[in-house]
């Protein structure tokens, strides 16, 4: 049965335009846009490089993750499935990747190459259902699926709430307390609906600017 898309998405067309229409909405948000500008077009291809990527920044800073991926792009490039399965666990270890990350993209990988696993597919199917099918695997939760979501699949309404930038800079920018509830942040995010992943970045993008990181690629 073929499957409609159920889903919103974003693209260069409309994405200032959604920042300002969230502007209008969020004082707050006004504010960043016009002391920063617009954030950038945050997006990756909807690849298996891109996944890699994204678990190679878990929980770990953007400079050390960049470091580890740009040493197996100099073994592999493109990074694929196949390629990436043909090194060893010394090799891998080589650019930087721990234990558990090793496992997890070969996890992946080997998901990939069965099938068991359908990127295509995930660019039609509904964000939970891409959450659901891609938390099976090893190493892939919620914080790895919501960037997915938010910068390969271009979805309009994903609030990471696992990022802690994000979480920064919001109770910064609304002088939140540090304690507060996550269902209280949540609760912030509703009038942002169904923008919450522009919201997203437009609070990455104040975290960045305030703090002059230097992003690499």
């Amino acid at each position: 049965m073929a499957l409609t898309n159920p889903v919103i998405t974003f693209s260069r067309r409309n994405f200032q335009a959604i920042c300002d229409e969230l502007a209008s909405r969020d004082a707050s948000l006004a504010s960043v846009l016009r002391q920063h500008g617009y954030p950038p077009f945050w997006v990756r291809p909807n690849s298996f490089e891109t996944l890699v990527l994204t678990i190679l920044e878990q929980q770990v800073s953007l400079a050390s993750a960049y470091a580890a991926y740009k040493k197996l792009k100099e073994r592999i490039d493109p990074v694929t499935p196949g390629d990436l399965l043909s090194l060893s666990d010394e090799d891998l270890r080589a650019c930087y990747f721990s234990r558990q990350k090793i496992l997890y993209v070969r996890g992946l990988a080997g998901a990939l190459q069965s099938g068991a696993i359908n990127l295509a597919l995930m660019e039609r199917l509904p964000d939970d259902e891409v959450r659901t099918r891609l938390k099976v695997l090893k190493g892939i939760g919620d914080w790895t699926v919501d960037i997915y979501l938010i910068h390969a699949l271009r979805r309009t309404d994903i609030f990471p709430l696992g990022d802690l930038a994000l979480v920064n800079s919001l109770k910064q920018l609304k002088s939140l307390p540090s304690g507060i509830h996550k269902d209280d942040l949540l609760a912030l995010a509703v009038p942002w609906r169904p923008y919450r992943s522009m919201a997203t970045m437009i609070l990455w993008h104040r975290y960045i600017q305030t703090r002059n990181i230097r992003l690499l690629h």
